[in-house]
């Protein structure tokens, strides 16, 4: 089961969107483990190794290369499109990350 951590500045804005990419996930039979923390609570699950990627809250996306830093180049770090997270669109979100995954 793939990891997707989201992170935002407190980790309350994102979930709303984790509910919604959990709902689509099951309606298309993906089996992920999705969460949401705020930045400081992330770093501590990126060390150790709580995500197989990670996704930023537009918000949050000039912590971008702190996060990277953190990953160390073994974990994508992608910031979620702006329109995407202003809409909820779990389902874009969601094929953004696998997406990523494949990577």
């Amino acid at each position: 089961m793939k990891k997707i951590l989201l992170v935002c500045a407190a980790g309350m804005s994102t979930s709303m969107l984790v509910k919604r990419m959990i709902e689509h996930a099951t309606t298309v039979n993906i089996e992920v483990d999705i969460n949401a923390f705020a930045i400081a609570e992330a770093k501590g699950k990126i060390k150790n190794n709580e995500a197989d990627v990670i996704l930023l809250g537009p918000q949050v996306r000039f912590q971008k290369s702190e996060i990277e830093a953190v990953a160390q180049g073994k974990i994508p770090v992608a910031v979620i499109d702006m329109k995407d997270y202003g809409a909820m669109n779990g389902k874009s979100v969601l094929d953004f990350a696998m997406k990523l995954l494949e990577e």
